[in-house]
């Protein structure tokens, strides 16, 4: 089995320092050329690659768990002439087409999580830029709630994808420039076929960046808006409250990776990954004190990192796998008691964190590129936030026999409190046709066996015990046979 870390530690940090300073946090980029992800490339100039980008969704995960008295997030970089060039070309060039829209998609989906640090969390971020950000840099930079470029005669903006490559920013670039930035259309079509970007006056008038200073004044003028954004702020707790993430420590021995809440088994010959995540066997908290107690070992928080992680190992390291198989077991009325506390204490800077941190996983979940196909069988515990896996899947298989006892149950937070990328829930999203079918189903709180399931449009097939094992085995035989980018 191929495996990497996906996670890591500010003290193990190569490319970024993380400074916390009260109410404000501070991301240094210095990214260390010769420390690449993997060999074959140098990271001149700030450019990134796939482990520049690990530290940083660790580090965001970080303020978000363990800093509640951060107001306002700061970018800028070690280097005094280039804030970022961007992912690295040559890094892309040895890479696979597989890995590198993977690489794109988690770099988006970080950058994903930084706006939602704004728009959620309550955290604003400005990215002081003291040189130039060109293609993911300026990616970077737009991600955050203001940009603040420096006047040297040199630092520019620019996306140099279209004019020098020939193809389109790859993290959202184009956009966040007309959809985010509300940057008028004629504007950006110019801006991105220009390779030598635009500098300091002209690219405010163009809302490229929001101000622009001398190189004399910049540290000053930067200060002195972090400064009011941080004033006008509110901590969503007192320094030292936070929960601290400690690492996974998975087990890896021959094809089956153990975490312990989740199991990763690969069948690399037939294509097909098992994924199995396993519902709390143990009380877990069920206030805000009893969550901070428990720290990241609470299972609402550790099985959805286990559930993130293991779907990073099949997107970057396991390309070749076709279909995922997604299971559960345990107790179902245990992962709908764990739920209760995200749905009672929502007003909780840190229970509304964790409940944020369900939403991402899922929707890591909803954007990988393999067949997923959800397996209701006895032992089964798709339930609260568990059914929202089963939904998220391509086709779902739930065993139809009286004498064994499958069920489905729906959770209050199927309404609205994990939607999908787009905004809309899952039941919304497959109820299109019949939106009245989403209003139905959300009134049915008890457990749902598959009948029930298969009338209310919750599952793709319900076959009986005779045959159960064959169509289940022909459906995942038949897809896996199709090449993974089909």
């Amino acid at each position: 089995m191929n495996t990497a870390d996906f996670h890591t530690h500010p003290d193990r940090y190569v490319h970024w320092k993380l400074e916390v300073d009260g109410p404000v946090a501070r991301m240094v980029m210095d990214v260390q050329e010769d420390r690449p992800w993997r060999p074959g490339y140098v990271l001149k100039l700030n450019s990134y690659d796939l482990g520049v980008d690990i530290e940083l969704a660790d580090a965001l995960q970080r303020i978000r768990f363990e800093h509640p008295e951060v107001k306002v997030l700061v970018f800028t970089s070690g280097n005094d002439r280039v804030f970022s060039s961007g992912a690295n070309i040559f890094m892309l060039q040895s890479s696979t087409h597989a890995f590198k829209v993977n690489f794109c998609k988690y770099t988006n989906e970080t950058r994903l999580g930084l706006e939602e640090l704004s728009c959620a969390s309550g955290i604003r971020s400005l990215a002081a830029l003291n040189g130039t950000a060109s293609g993911g840099g300026y990616e970077l930079a737009i991600s955050c709630d203001e940009i603040h470029l420096i006047e040297d005669g040199n630092s520019a903006v620019s996306l140099p994808e279209v004019p020098l490559l020939g193809v389109l920013p790859g993290t959202g670039g184009l956009t966040r420039l007309v959809d985010k930035r509300k940057i008028r259309r004629d504007l950006a079509d110019v801006f991105s076929t220009l390779a030598e970007g635009q500098r300091g006056p002209r690219a405010v008038k163009w809302n490229l960046v929001d101000a622009s200073w001398p190189k004399s004044k910049f540290e000053e003028k930067v200060g002195a808006r972090v400064a009011e954004i941080a004033e006008g702020g509110t901590a969503r707790g007192e320094a030292g409250t936070g929960i601290v993430f400690g690492p996974l420590d998975p087990t890896t021995e021959g094809s089956t990776r153990t975490y312990e809440y989740v199991t990763l088994e690969l069948d690399e010959a037939a294509r097909v990954a098992t994924v199995t995540v396993n519902a709390p066997n143990t009380p877990q908290p069920t206030n805000p004190d009893e969550l901070r107690a428990a720290g990241d070992a609470a299972w609402v928080i550790r099985a959805w990192r286990e559930l993130d992680d293991a779907l990073l190992q099949l997107r970057i390291m396991n390309v070749e796998i076709g279909v995922v198989v997604l299971k559960t077991r345990g107790d179902a009325d245990a992962i709908v008691a764990a739920d209760r506390l995200l749905v009672d204490h929502a007003d909780d800077w840190l229970v509304n964190e964790t409940r944020l941190h369900v939403a991402r996983v899922l929707r890591r979940l909803d954007n990988t590129s393999k067949s997923l196909f959800a397996v209701i069988d006895e032992g089964s515990c798709f339930a609260g936030t568990f059914f929202e896996i089963a939904i998220a899947a391509d086709r779902s298989f739930m065993l139809n026999e009286p004498d064994v006892p499958v069920h489905l149950r729906i959770g209050p937070l199927s309404g609205g409190a994990l939607p999908m990328s787009h905004g809309l829930t899952r039941l919304q999203c497959r109820f299109l046709a019949d939106p009245s079918m989403v209003s139905r189903a959300l009134e049915t709180t008890e457990p749902i066996d598959a009948e029930t399931a298969d009338e209310l449009g919750l599952v793709t097939y319900a076959p009986d015990e005779i045959d159960w094992e064959d169509e289940v085995r022909i459906a995942i035989e038949e897809r896996a046979s199709l090449s993974p980018d089909a």
